[in-house]
């Protein structure tokens, strides 16, 4: 059984869809055509160099479950502050790639200001990277060792859950348990294009796999009906989750 404080309550919690447009506006628009159909909105680079981090922040005191994709990685102090600054933002989710001296910084800042409600993940590997991708990038061994030396990187810095793609998922919950939430991006229904993603899997699929919450964004956010879109995903997790 899950021990997690951030562990989904319902089917609906458990999806995550991206805000992945280039203005605030859209976005807007994105919020209401999905609102009450979608737990967790996710919000990213795109959109934070565009007005997005002020629109969390709103979107946060609205009461929306929101996931800050920051992706962070840098010196330890500049993460600890940058964390203890995330955690007053009301923000449920936030990311930082999972380098242990990163995680640890992070958990350090998170403490320090005392909010036990933000949930840090840590980024194994992006789902957009294969073999060859981690080899050209100086990693020597398959993706799923690194995946697990980072996941269990994770659990002993004292992170709330690590991203991975929904194929390492049914490895890293035999190892996690319930301890840490499992992000899976790079989930695609049944008949939706790839586009950059490399290690995919169904919303079935991936929660047969022990994925916790998953990332769906493309094919609700270009689907000609979005609400209807992420309904036909939740109902896909509810029936596989029952």
């Amino acid at each position: 059984m899950p021990t997690s404080p951030f562990a989904p309550k319902s089917a609906r919690d458990r999806l995550m869809l991206p805000l992945d447009v280039p203005t605030v506006g859209e976005a807007e628009k994105l919020v209401r055509q999905t609102e009450g159909k979608v737990g967790v909105y996710k919000i990213g680079m795109e959109l934070q160099f565009a007005g997005g981090l002020e629109f969390a922040r709103e979107l946060a005191a609205a009461g929306h479950k929101i996931f800050l994709d920051v992706k962070l990685h840098d010196i330890d102090n500049t993460i600890e502050k940058a964390v203890r600054n995330v955690a007053k933002m009301g923000m449920t989710f936030m990311t930082l790639h999972a380098y242990p001296k990163t995680m640890r910084a992070a958990v350090k800042g998170l403490a320090a200001e005392g909010n036990p409600n933000l949930c840090l993940l840590g980024v194994t590997v992006l789902t957009s990277m294969d073999e060859d991708d981690l080899t050209a990038a100086g990693y020597r061994g398959p993706i799923a060792d690194l995946v697990e030396a980072r996941a269990r990187d994770a659990r002993e810095a004292g992170m709330g859950g690590i991203v991975c793609a929904a194929t390492e998922a049914e490895k890293m919950h035999a190892i996690l348990g319930g301890d840490l939430v499992i992000v899976t991006p790079g989930i695609r229904p049944a008949g939706s294009a790839v586009g950059d993603q490399r290690r995919v899997m169904t919303p079935a699929d991936a929660i047969k796999a022990g994925s916790d919450y998953l990332v769906v964004g493309r094919p609700i956010s270009q689907a000609d009906d979005p609400g209807a879109a992420a309904e036909a995903v939740v109902a896909e997790i509810e029936a596989i989750s029952n």
